[in-house]
C-alpha cells in the first residue's frame, strides 16, 4: 500500500472510533465527582511514525470558580504520522472527593485516537495524577488542523504552575 493509503485508512478509523466515543459519553470507570474542568492548549507540531510529543499550558477551573494553572507535555506512544497546528483540549475532570491545590500535577495515561485532515479531532481518556486518583474526561476534543493520523497510548505530565 502507499504511504498516503496508509494515513487515509488510519484517519478514517480514527475519526469512526472518535464518533464512537463522543455518541456514548459515561461517567469515567473508576467513578468519582465532577471537581472542575481543564482546559489546555496544545502546541502544534510534527509526529514521527513512533510517536510525538506536543507543549501544553492549562488551565484547572474547579466547579466553586477558582483556578490554578498547570503546565506539562502530552506525548503519543504508537502511530503518530503527519502535523497539526495549535489546538486546545477541554476535559471534564473527576476524583473521589474534593482534592488540595496542585493535586492535578503528576503522570497520566491512557489510550488515544486522533484523525485530522484540515479539522480534525481526538480523544484521550486519561488516569493519574499526584495521588493517580484523577480521571480526565474529554469534552471539548481537540480542534486541530492540519494533517495527521494517530492511535496508540497517550501520556501527560502536569506541574503546577506557582
Amino acid at each position: 500500500m502507499t504511504t498516503a493509503l496508509l494515513l487515509f485508512l488510519a484517519v478514517a478509523g480514527c475519526q469512526q472510533q472518535q464518533t464512537t466515543a463522543t455518541a456514548n459519553p459515561q461517567a469515567p470507570s473508576r467513578g468519582g465527582f465532577n471537581i472542575g474542568s481543564l482546559t489546555c492548549n496544545v502546541a502544534g507540531g510534527v509526529g514521527f511514525v513512533f510517536g510525538s510529543s506536543r507543549t501544553l499550558n492549562c488551565l484547572f477551573t474547579r466547579t466553586d470558580g477558582t483556578a490554578e494553572r498547570y503546565e506539562g507535555t502530552i506525548r503519543r506512544y504508537g502511530v503518530d504520522v503527519g502535523f497539526t497546528r495549535d489546538s486546545t483540549i477541554v476535559w471534564m475532570v473527576f476524583a473521589p472527593g474534593s482534592v488540595a491545590p496542585g493535586a492535578l500535577g503528576g503522570e497520566y495515561a491512557g489510550p488515544t485516537a486522533q484523525g485530522t485532515v484540515g479539522v480534525g479531532v481526538g480523544a484521550n481518556v486519561l488516569l493519574g495524577g499526584s495521588s493517580n486518583q484523577i480521571t480526565l474526561q474529554p469534552v471539548s476534543v481537540e480542534g486541530s488542523v492540519g494533517l495527521n493520523a494517530a492511535a496508540g497510548v497517550a501520556a501527560m505530565s502536569l506541574r503546577k504552575v506557582p
